[in-house]
């Protein structure tokens, strides 16, 4: 097993490998809010047809290598993550998040497309309702430390018209229909740390008490029915350790059963569905709530990535107009 190490340990391969990419925000990085420029920045290039999440993740890496551990480092991070304490607003809002480029082992020049569709949506008005966005870690402690919760907990008690979580999946865009409790995945984070889980032995993360499955409450036949270069799917295929693999009709069907993994998987995607999802239910509100798998790219594609952008829009279009239909 490859010992954990410092994201900011990538820092020269990735400026070896990708000059322009790397140091792409370096001027920004000298500004004295650098942070929240990080983030505006990115925004604002995907904005006006930069579609690259990379010098984000890049840049902000950076940026920590140069700060101390602490409250200024956790304050700066946040900030470059879109999680800047501007919630809630006085509009109709919905909030989606994704995720930072992650098997930069295998590819220092990997992007994720849920990142990017999250820098795009950021800020953009659709179906009469203003998306705010942002970018979570890929990495375990995290999770651990209770990030999820933290960021989502002001959002959801604002009441948004939806609650969108995205991240890299499969070859098609699936809706997950049941977010399991359990790890069980063996990937790395960008630490290189694992859960420890396995599929034989799935594990609850730590201190994350609830049912072993729960169910999307997205608009699912809205999402499915958007039309574009990927089927969009509503996926029930889920793994229990007595069962083993299976498609669920309904929860009711998951009675009983030990999560092996989600219909999101067994890593740290299934767990910000399932996250979200009780969340949710603990603070008793009725927004939509769910994620999103998009399809997996191998490094970078400008085109794909463009194409998987402009689906998740109307995917997200498509829930949030059967979200206003049903308020009315």
């Amino acid at each position: 097993m490859k010992p954990r190490i410092a994201e900011q340990e990538r820092i020269a391969a990735a400026e070896a490998a990708m000059p322009a990419v790397a140091s792409r925000y370096d001027d920004v990085l000298r500004a004295p809010d650098a942070p929240l420029r990080l983030w505006e920045a990115a925004v604002a290039d995907v904005r006006n047809g930069f579609f690259d999440d990379r010098p984000l993740y890049w840049a902000r890496l950076k940026m920590l290598r140069a700060l101390s551990a602490g409250d200024q480092r956790r304050t700066a991070e946040r900030a470059s993550r879109g999680m800047a304490p501007d919630w809630p607003i006085d509009e109709p809002a919905a909030f989606v998040t994704g995720f930072d480029p992650f098997h930069l082992e295998r590819d220092i020049a990997q992007s994720n497309p849920a990142g990017l569709a999250a820098l795009a949506l950021h800020g953009a008005t659709i179906a009469g309702v203003r998306i705010h966005a942002a970018v979570l870690p890929v990495r375990f402690v995290d999770f651990d430390q209770g990030l999820v919760e933290e960021l989502l907990t002001p959002v959801l008690r604002h009441r948004p018209r939806l609650l969108l979580t995205i991240s890299m999946g499969r070859a098609v865009f699936d809706v997950e229909r049941f977010p399991g409790r359990r790890r069980s995945s063996d990937s790395a984070d960008n630490r290189n740390v694992r859960s420890g889980a396995t599929a034989r032995d799935p594990l609850p993360p730590p201190g994350l008490a609830g049912p072993e499955f729960l169910e999307t409450t997205l608009p699912v036949a809205a999402m499915t029915s958007v039309q574009g270069r990927w089927r969009v799917r509503d996926n029930r295929r889920v793994t229990t350790l007595r069962k083993g693999a299976l498609e669920a009709a309904a929860l009711a069907d998951l009675a009983g059963e030990v999560s092996v993994e989600g219909s999101g998987g067994g890593f740290l995607s299934n767990e910000i569905a399932y996250r979200s999802l009780h969340l949710r239910g603990a603070l008793g509100v009725d927004t939509p709530v769910g994620h999103l798998h998009v399809p997996t790219v191998r490094g970078y594609d400008e085109i794909f990535e463009t194409a998987v952008v402009e689906q998740v829009r109307r995917i997200v279009e498509a829930a949030l107009q059967c979200s206003r239909s049903a308020s009315r």
